[in-house]
C-alpha cells in the first residue's frame, strides 16, 4: 500500500457515485480533502482480521473481495468495486475487522477517511451521513441474507447426508430380504413335491401346526446367551444328523430363531408317525424362513416410513410458516433421528429426561428444529470417543419451557466461551458441523422471544434454551 496524489478529476468521479446522491459539491470536496488516497496492488489486503477498525474506505478504481477464513480455507462473502463503501461507517459499533479485504485487480485506489472525521461530517452534510447509515443497513442485510442462505444449504447438506445414512440400512435390508425370498420361492416347488408324495394326514398336519405355532402364542421368544444358543444348536445338529437330515446347520439356526429346540424336533417326529423326516424338515425350515423374511421386509418398510415421517416433522414441509402450538419433544425426537448415525458411530449413550406435563409452545417448528439439530450436533462433536453421554432435559421454570442439552465433553475454554455467539465464529474445520453458527442459533431463539445460555466446565457443558409459554 502507498499514499498517492489525488487526481484532479476526483470530485467529478465521486459525484457520480450513489453514495453521494443529493450531497452538495462542497461536502464531497470536504470528504476528499480529509481522506487519504491509497493505492493497493493485486493480492494485497486493505483490511485484515484483528486490525482495529479506524477508517471508512471508498473504492474509486479497482475491485476487491471480502473473505472469511474457516480452518485452512476461505469463503468469499462479497465483491466490491467503484463507489462501494466498506470498513467502519458512522454509528457502527465495529471494533475490529473479521475478514480479509483482498485486491483482485492489478491495482485499486481508495479514499480512507479516519473515524475522527465522522462527527464533523455529520455537521457538514446531513445527507452524506444519512446515505452512509443507509449503506451500513443495506450491508448488514446483504451479509445476513447471504450467510443465512449459505448456512441453510450447509445444514440441508448435513441433513441429507444423515437421512441417506439412516435410509441406507433399511433399504439394503429390504432389497436383501426380497432377493432371498425370491430365491426361496423358487426352491419351493421341489420341496413341495417331496411333501405331496409323503401323503401327510390332516391329523398329522394339525399336530405339526400345534408344535410350530405354540411358541408364537406364548409371546416373545426368550433370548439365549451365546453359550446357551451354541449348546442348543449342538443338540439339534446331533439329532438332525442322526436322522440323516440334509442342510442340518441351516435348519438348526432357523429352529432356534423361532424358539424350537430338541424336544420340539422330537415332537415333530412323533407327529409324523414314522414318515420320512427329511422333506418335512426342509418344508418347515423354508416356511419359517419365509415368515422371517416377510417380517424383516415389513420392518424395513416401516423404518423407511418412519424416517420419511421424521423428516416431514423436522421440516414441517406441509404446514404454514406461522407461529403454531407445537410439541417440543416431537421436534427434539425428529432432530435426534436425523443425527442417529452419529450417536451410533461414537457409541454415545443418549438420555432423554422429558417433562411429561410440558405444555405446547408457540413456535416456528422448522426453525426451532434447526436449533435442536445444531446444539445436539455440537454436543456430539464435543463428546469423548469413549463413555460419551448426551442428555436432553426438558422442564418448565418461571412460565418458560426450558430445554437443556448436556454433554460430558472436555468443556469450552474461557477464552472461547466469550466468542461462541460471535458471527462466523467456529472452532470446526471446513465441512464439519451443520454450518449454522451459534450466533444464528441464538438469533432464531431470540426471534421466539426466548434466551440461549451456556454453562461449561470440564466434563459438563449445558446449553439452555428458554422459550416463553
Amino acid at each position: 500500500m502507498k499514499i498517492i496524489d489525488k487526481h484532479s478529476d476526483l470530485l467529478s468521479t465521486l459525484a457520480k457515485f450513489e453514495i453521494f446522491d443529493g450531497v452538495a459539491t462542497e461536502a464531497i470536496q470536504w470528504f476528499i480533502d480529509r481522506a487519504e488516497y491509497r493505492q493497493y496492488l493485486e493480492g494485497e489486503h486493505f483490511i485484515r482480521p484483528g486490525d482495529e477498525a479506524q477508517y471508512m474506505t471508498l473504492v474509486v478504481r479497482g475491485q476487491y473481495v471480502l473473505r472469511m477464513q474457516q480452518g485452512n480455507e476461505f469463503r468469499d462473502l462479497m465483491e466490491g468495486g467503484p463507489g462501494d463503501v466498506s470498513g467502519l461507517l458512522p454509528f457502527s459499533r465495529m471494533k475490529k475487522y473479521s475478514g480479509y479485504g483482498t485486491i483482485i485487480c492489478p491495482s485499486m485506489e481508495i479514499l480512507a477517511l479516519h473515524r475522527s472525521c465522522f462527527a464533523p461530517m455529520a455537521q457538514i452534510s446531513y445527507e452524506l451521513t444519512q446515505n452512509l447509515v443507509a449503506a451500513m443497513s443495506s450491508r448488514i442485510k446483504s451479509y445476513t441474507e447471504q450467510r443465512l442462505q449459505e448456512e441453510k444449504l450447509m445444514s440441508l447438506g448435513k441433513l441429507s447426508a444423515g437421512l441417506a445414512h439412516e435410509l441406507n440400512n433399511p433399504a439394503a435390508a429390504l432389497v436383501r430380504g426380497a432377493d432371498e425370498l425370491y430365491q426361496r420361492l423358487h426352491m419351493s416347488p421341489e420341496r413341495f413335491k417331496s411333501i405331496i408324495t409323503m401323503r401327510v394326514t390332516p391329523e398329522e398336519t394339525d399336530a405339526l401346526n400345534e408344535i410350530l405355532f405354540a411358541k408364537a402364542r406364548q409371546g416373545p421368544i426368550k433370548e439365549l446367551s451365546l453359550m446357551e444358543r451354541e449348546g442348543c444348536k449342538d443338540e439339534l445338529l446331533d439329532w438332525l444328523e442322526d436322522h440323516d437330515i440334509n442342510n442340518a446347520d441351516d435348519i438348526a439356526e432357523t429352529f432356534l430363531d423361532f424358539g424350537l429346540h430338541l424336544e420340539d424336533a422330537e415332537a415333530m417326529k412323533t407327529a409324523l408317525n414314522g414318515k420320512e423326516l427329511n422333506p418335512m424338515m426342509w418344508w418347515i425350515e423354508s416356511t419359517l424362513s419365509m415368515e422371517r423374511l416377510v417380517q424383516e421386509i415389513r420392518e424395513s418398510a416401516d423404518r423407511i416410513g418412519s424416517l420419511v415421517g421424521s423428516i416431514k416433522v423436522y421440516t414441517h414441509m406441509d404446514q404454514s410458516q406461522d407461529l403454531q402450538p407445537s410439541d417440543l419433544h416431537e421436534g427434539i425426537r425428529s432432530s435426534m433421528i436425523m443425527l442417529k448415525h452419529q450417536f451410533k458411530d461414537k457409541g454415545i449413550q443418549v438420555v432423554k429426561d422429558f417433562d411429561p406435563e410440558m405444555p405446547l409452545v408457540k413456535l416456528f417448528p422448522g426453525q426451532i428444529n434447526q436449533v435442536w439439530t445444531n446444539l445436539i450436533d455440537n454436543a456430539i462433536d464435543a463428546i469423548p470417543a469413549t463413555n460419551g453421554v448426551l442428555k436432553v432435559h426438558t422442564y418448565t421454570k418461571n412460565h418458560k419451557a426450558v430445554v437443556d442439552i448436556i454433554d460430558n465433553g472436555a468443556g469450552i475454554p474461557e477464552t472461547v466461551l466469550s466468542k461462541i455467539f460471535d458471527p462466523f465464529f467456529t472452532t470446526k474445520e471446513v465441512g464439519k458441523g451443520t454450518g449454522m453458527g451459534l450466533e444464528i442459533t441464538r438469533r432464531i431463539v431470540l426471534k421466539h422471544h426466548g434466551e440461549l445460555n451456556v454453562k461449561s466446565k470440564p466434563g459438563e457443558t449445558i446449553f439452555s434454551v428458554c422459550l416463553p409459554l
